[in-house]
This record gives C-alpha cells, sequence and structure tokens, in this order.
C-alpha cells in the first residue's frame, strides 16, 4: 500500500499527531504541504514552476492557479502510483477531492478539532455535504467529535473513531504523590484551551492553599493577556510562564510536579478539542489530570480513577480538584499509576498508527 499523506501547515510546533502519522505509518510515498490545497512537497520544492514562462503559459490556457495545482497534484499521484490518499483535517479533503477523483484514488479525511467544529469553518464547507458523499473514510479523535460529524450527515459507515496515541517510552512516571505541589500545563494560549480559566481556577485554589504552584508551557494569541491577568491577581511569584519547550524539557517537567491542568471550554464560535496529547502525556508520566470534561476528554480521564474533572467553564470546580491533589497525597499516587497503566494498555502510538492503517487498507480495498 503506498500512502500519500497532505497536511497543510508545514513546521507547526503543535501539531505533533500528523509528525507521528508521516513518520509511524509504513508506506508513505508521498507528502504534500503548504495549504489545505498543498503547494509543496515534503523537500519544500513547489508543485507549481514559478518561473516567468510557467506563469505566462498559465494564464493563455486561462487556468486558475488552484486548477492547475490541482492538475499537478493528480499527476503527481498517479506518477508515485499512490494507493491511497490521507488528508489531515476537513478542508483538506474538500481540496483534495478533484484529483483523487480524477485518478480513481480513496481518499481517507483525518479530523482533528477546530475543522469539525468551528461555525465559519462549517459555513464555508457547507457542513461538508460533498465530502462526505464521497470520501471512503472519515477518522475522527473522540467520541464528541463523532457525534458532530454524524449531525453534520456523515454516513456512519465511514465515519471511524481513533483516538490519538503517544510514544509512551518517552514517558517515565515520577512520583507525584511527593512532588511540591506544583501543577503543569501545557498547550496552545487559545480560545478552546482557555488558559485564562485555568488561571482564574489556580487563583482560587491558591488563596485557599497558599503552598500550590502553577507553570504554563507554550505560546499563542493569549499568552499576552494571560501574563497581564496574573500580575493583576498578584500572582506573578507563583505563576511561572515557560514558553515553548521541546519535547524531551515537557517530558522532565512532567516526572517533578504534582499533576496536570487543563481547562478546555468551547470557544464563542463553537470551536473545541478534540483528544488533547498533552493529557495523555501527563498520563503517560503518572500524573493525575484535572481538566473539564470537554471534546475528547472524558474518553481518557476517568474522574476519581485517573483524574478529576469539572465543567467548562467552573472555576470552583476545578480549584476545588487543585485543592484536593494538593492535600491528598495517597489519592495523588493513585489517579496517577491508575493514569499511567491506561495510556500504557490502550492509548499508545502503535496501537492508534495500526488502527489508521487498518483504515486505510479498508478504504483501498
Amino acid at each position: 500500500m503506498r500512502i500519500a499523506i497532505v497536511s497543510p501547515n508545514r513546521d507547526a510546533y503543535s501539531e505533533t499527531f500528523i509528525r507521528a502519522h508521516i513518520a509511524g505509518l509504513k508506506d508513505v510515498a508521498l507528502v504534500l504541504t503548504d495549504g489545505h490545497l498543498p503547494h509543496r512537497d515534503a523537500t519544500g520544492k513547489l508543485l507549481l514552476p514559478g518561473s516567468m514562462a510557467a506563469r505566462i503559459a498559465r494564464r493563455m490556457s486561462q487556468r486558475t492557479v488552484e486548477q492547475e495545482l490541482r492538475s499537478r497534484i493528480a499527476r503527481r499521484l498517479h506518477a508515485e502510483r499512490v494507493d491511497v490518499l490521507l488528508a489531515e483535517y476537513g478542508p483538506t479533503g474538500e481540496a483534495l477531492l478533484e484529483p483523487a477523483l480524477r485518478e480513481g484514488i480513496p481518499l481517507v479525511v483525518h479530523f482533528h478539532g477546530i475543522d469539525a467544529y468551528h461555525e465559519d469553518l462549517l459555513k464555508k464547507h457547507r457542513n461538508y455535504e460533498r465530502l462526505f458523499a464521497h470520501a471512503a473514510a472519515v477518522v475522527v479523535v473522540s467520541r464528541d467529535m463523532e457525534r458532530q460529524l454524524l449531525q453534520l450527515g456523515c454516513p456512519p459507515a465511514r465515519l471511524h473513531y481513533n483516538c490519538y496515541g503517544i510514544d509512551v517510552d518517552r514517558f517515565r512516571t515520577g512520583n507525584p504523590a511527593v512532588a511540591e505541589p506544583r501543577f503543569l500545563s501545557v498547550g496552545r494560549f487559545v480560545d478552546k484551551k482557555a488558559p485564562h480559566q485555568a488561571i482564574l481556577a489556580f487563583h482560587a485554589a491558591w488563596l485557599r492553599e497558599p503552598s500550590i504552584r502553577l507553570t504554563m508551557v507554550g505560546d499563542g494569541p493569549l499568552f499576552g493577556s494571560c501574563v497581564h491577568l496574573v500580575r493583576s491577581l498578584g500572582l506573578s511569584e507563583v505563576v511561572e510562564f515557560a514558553g515553548v519547550l521541546k519535547p524531551e524539557d515537557v517530558a522532565a517537567r512532567m516526572r517533578i510536579v504534582r499533576g496536570f491542568v487543563q481547562h478546555s471550554a468551547t470557544s464563542v464560535k463553537g470551536d473545541r478539542e478534540g483528544t488533547p496529547l498533552a493529557v495523555l502525556e501527563a498520563m503517560a508520566s503518572g500524573l493525575p489530570v484535572v481538566a473539564t470534561r470537554h471534546g475528547g476528554i472524558p474518553d481518557v480521564v476517568q474522574h476519581g480513577v485517573t483524574g478529576l474533572l469539572s465543567q467548562e467553564l467552573d472555576i470552583l470546580g476545578m480549584a476545588d480538584h487543585l485543592v484536593h491533589l494538593a492535600q491528598d497525597a495517597a489519592a495523588t499516587a493513585r489517579m496517577g499509576e491508575a493514569a499511567a497503566q491506561l495510556v500504557r494498555e490502550r492509548h499508545t502510538l502503535r496501537r492508534s498508527l495500526d488502527s489508521l492503517t487498518d483504515i486505510l487498507r479498508a478504504a483501498r480495498g
């Protein structure tokens, strides 16, 4: 089986799951990137020649850049003898429909989060009506996303749930029960990850348990606002902003903290998480997870067993959970051990890749 993967974003630090597909799936024959309708191959080479002669020829043929790109992509798929095309994100699948249909190549579309929920995207792509009619398979990473796409009209027989997996060998379990009461947050500073809500919950917990600390890893459009919020709440000495860290540095941080915190919430435009990889990584590190009942989080975090869950925007509820873990070493140890065991049994990268491979093979027929 010769696989082509199309990913719109080059070098996106947060898209660990797509890098895992490119590196971990066997028989990847072609990778295209740079836009939902890709402009480059994996080497960075443009799919359309940028010379003056090429532009003049295109103008004379009265073909648009998009039409010429689709034609070039179809020819490239044919030249590489591609058996199945994996499109990362729904809009990528829509953009690749024509080349896939032209070459008779089954199209598998992998949804990840924003593409399944954001109101503007759904309106622009008309709830993916054409995509659902022609795609050989559609992959989702959470049960909530599965329900969402069913409501949008995806045929149940073509819909496949396959949660992300992680390389568990990269994460050694620490001993959170004896670690200082420091909590760790890892993720982009964007609305659906609601870092400001995590800060507010931490503040409410800190007022009751002044020994607790918080480290926030990541960057994004809400970073500056979160720094200002921390200062205005008088938390500058107890909240650390670590910026974007290398994966090995994140793993090292996870081994020396009490727990992991993430207050994911639905954005005003309906955007939601899939299943956050950082949650799985924290669990693999033996950390109890303090989070919200949002997206795919309840699929992997069982309340009272592997972590503690509150409703979205329930600041005081999350604060209660932070205080509980800060004060109860036995509960911290019990939930951390259960979290590590669950990830190693159900959410390894190899298991996720094997499941995706089965979906691709079935689509190929």
